[in-house]
């Protein structure tokens, strides 16, 4: 590979999954760069992730900041400071702001507007391209959302990996099954007693004694209680890791799992990551359609009452009623039989897949209503993003004239991509 021409600088600063979702914009760009030839890619990143960030992308220069964690503002203004003066060193031929928050528009404004893709300030103003402004047009109804953020993100590179070579295909790796014991929001996460019992019926598919319950400290007391649920020959058996690794030694215990039962998308993009099949719960805000594990060899069991997906900022006004759907007998047959048994309403299962746009969800159990739609929006999608495939299929004008405005291709300054076609 010859010497990279140029370098490149990703912003992200928000947490272990999106770290992770960017892997397939971070790859493209060490292999492509912004004009078709290798770049150093630079990644800055909060401070806490920095050194799990070296890890995953090697040959990736790390800058961090303190983000996250509720530091003092005059301290955490004085190391976004060091870091920005380290990124002066480098004369960046483009600048990747793929977050919409307040910490990374400011950081933006140390740079050229002209450098930045995604979000931005312009004379003090808040300002997206043209790929950030069509995003959220798909996803004012989140129901048909038809990109997965992985490949949206990927999306600002003018060349792009194959869907393929981001991860690998998932496989047993030998060592049973584990268990995240609980996501980062409440409301995202069956009870302890419930997911054991799904823990249970996954468990048998892999020799049936070994368990591995992952997690921070602050789950230690909900992975006790999902032990205590536990059949016997299964507690008896089971390692707590709760609180007990760092992020490098959790990938290195997800990494030789069997399988991976997740409600946490963090663990869930990791286990993706290292090739280990993933059972995914999706409740509440998640929504498999948007954040789902990329790659094949993965099921995801979606819950979709017809509130489905919410916002997990405001209050849920029908007493969560997505996860009741998962502690019923019948779910639970339904997991047993992979998809076989009558479904329960208001679930559907999903395996992972993809396609020359990037990962989708593909149906095995239970209905998907928005399916129609979703396909329309992403056979524009495809096109938009040069998909070849996509271009087989009939252009769709009442979805393109939905999708897009005029604005996207007739003015300046759009921050446009000429090499699109709309």
């Amino acid at each position: 590979m010859p010497s990279p021409a140029s370098s490149v600088l990703v912003i992200q600063l928000a947490r272990l999954g999106d770290l992770l979702q960017t892997r397939r914009l971070i790859l493209s760009l060490m292999r492509y760069g912004d004009a078709g030839e290798p770049a150093q890619v630079h990644l800055l990143t909060d401070a806490s992730l920095a050194d799990f960030a070296r890890a995953v992308y090697p040959g990736v220069t790390v800058h961090g900041l303190p983000a996250h964690g509720g530091a003092d503002p005059g301290a955490v203004a004085g190391l976004c400071q060091t870091a920005l003066s380290g990124l002066a060193a480098y004369d960046f031929a483009r600048v990747y702001n793929i977050n919409h928050s307040p910490l990374s528009l400011a950081l933006s404004a140390y740079f050229d507007p002209d450098q930045v893709a995604g979000h931005k300030l312009v004379r003090g103003q808040a300002h997206k391209d043209t790929l950030a402004a069509l995003a959220l047009r798909w996803t004012r109804n989140r129901v048909s959302g038809a990109v997965n953020l992985m490949d949206y993100w990927a999306g600002f590179a003018r060349m792009r990996i194959a869907p393929d070579a981001v991860n690998p295909a998932a496989a047993p790796h030998g060592g049973g099954l584990g268990v995240a014991v609980s996501g980062r929001n409440a409301r995202r996460s069956p009870p302890p007693e419930q997911l054991a019992h799904i823990a249970s019926v996954l468990a048998a598919k892999y020799g049936g004694s070994r368990v591995t319950l992952l997690g921070t400290a602050a789950e230690a007391p909900a992975a006790r209680a999902l032990a205590k649920h536990l059949p016997p020959r299964l507690r008896e058996g089971a390692r707590d890791l709760t609180g007990k690794t760092g992020l490098l030694d959790l990938a290195g215990e997800i990494g030789g799992l069997d399988a991976l039962l997740t409600p946490d998308t963090g663990l869930m993009h990791l286990a993706a990551a290292l090739g280990a099949p993933v059972t995914a719960l999706f409740l509440s805000s998640a929504w498999c359609h948007e954040t789902g594990p990329y790659g094949t060899g993965h099921t995801i069991w979606q819950a979709a009452p017809e509130c489905a997906p919410c916002l997990e900022a405001k209050p849920c006004a029908f007493g969560l009623r997505c996860l009741e759907t998962l502690k019923s007998p019948e779910f639970l047959r339904l997991i047993a039989t992979e998809g076989r048994a009558p479904v329960p309403e208001g679930v559907a299962g999903y395996h992972s897949a993809l396609d020359s746009l990037g990962a989708l969800c593909v149906p095995f159990a239970g209905s998907d209503p928005a399916a129609v739609e979703r396909a329309r929006l992403r056979g524009l999608a495809g096109r938009f993003f040069g998909a070849g495939a996509f271009f087989d299929q009939a252009l769709d004008p009442e979805a393109a004239a939905e999708l897009f405005l005029e604005t996207d291709y007739v003015l300046p300054g759009r921050g446009a991509c000429p090499d699109r076609e709309y």
